[in-house]
């Protein structure tokens, strides 16, 4: 099924339709998602929200994540992922917890057949706000100003939207640098 729609993926932006990205902000009880559509320099909300896992055995909080971010990528059918990097912190159990949950968050893109790109919290940070250490308030306020209108899903769901338009970001520029490369090797 995933690698079917993988291919579909690849032929819309072969056809110019422009990218889809879906970011996702990992987290052991919430995992934000966010997807936007990236058309040359436009940026248009699609759709955010946050996937929730109960208390009880890991294994079933993990695969709890995997069906709901499953149903989430193939519903809105992205061409490429974003995921958060985890930072380290004082509580070694929590952070193998959280690393766990981000394992889910970068298999099921990948296994829709996507490239998942992945960024540090500050990175983000400093391209959508253009302060590494900014706070969430912050971060969501420059997430309403890119995305006129969008109506967030929480604190998870404006981090994920906030990771995806990174994500976008970097794929304009990569491509505007690609493109000035390729035509200085040309001349």
């Amino acid at each position: 099924m995933f690698p079917f729609r993988a291919r579909t993926w690849v032929t819309r932006i072969n056809a110019g339709a422009g990218m889809r990205v879906i970011g996702i902000d990992p987290g052991l009880r919430r995992t934000g998602w966010g997807v936007v559509d990236v058309d040359g320099s436009r940026l248009r909300h699609i759709g955010n929200g946050t996937c929730t896992s109960d208390a009880g055995a890991l294994s079933d909080r993990l695969l709890a994540l995997f069906s709901q971010l499953s149903d989430v990528v193939e519903n809105f059918a992205p061409d490429t992922a974003a995921v958060e990097q985890t930072f380290v912190n004082k509580d070694a159990a929590g952070t193998l917890k959280l690393g766990q949950a981000r394992g889910i968050a970068l298999l099921v893109p990948a296994r829709a057949g996507l490239d998942v790109a992945e960024y540090a919290p500050n990175a983000v940070k400093k391209v959508v706000v253009g302060v590494g250490h900014a706070a969430k308030a912050q971060v969501e306020h420059m997430v309403r100003l890119q995305l006129p209108g969008v109506e967030i899903n929480g604190p998870d769901a404006a981090d994920a939207l906030a990771i995806a338009l990174c994500h976008a970001h970097q794929a304009r520029f990569s491509g505007r640098l690609d493109a000035a490369l390729a035509k200085a090797a040309g001349q």
